[in-house]
């Protein structure tokens, strides 16, 4: 199982701002207890966010969505914009 990069900074974000009730250590024990790995996010994948259409606001969203096209991944996701890019595999 991956885990984008991006998303270690989205659950970074909403700790800080009081969403969520655990720290970088309690995130990296999670990922290690279920065998996770993290997929960083590199040029390649950001070249990928070129003429991606905006069905998706959010800025991280998009980078994992670009990410997913650019490794061929499906995403695990409730949210339903993901669904509107062509390739994106959506799980969930």
């Amino acid at each position: 199982m991956h885990l984008s990069s991006i998303s270690i900074s989205e659950i970074a974000i909403k700790q800080t701002n009081g969403k969520l009730n655990f720290n970088s250590g309690d995130v990296r024990k999670g990922l290690a207890n279920l065998e996770v790995q993290v997929l960083p996010y590199t040029d390649l994948h950001a070249h990928r966010m070129f003429g991606l259409p905006l069905h998706h606001k959010d800025p991280f969203d998009r980078q994992i969505i670009a990410q997913a096209l650019a490794e061929l991944m499906p995403v695990v996701t409730p949210d339903r914009f993901f669904q509107l890019y062509a390739g994106v595999e959506v799980l969930w």
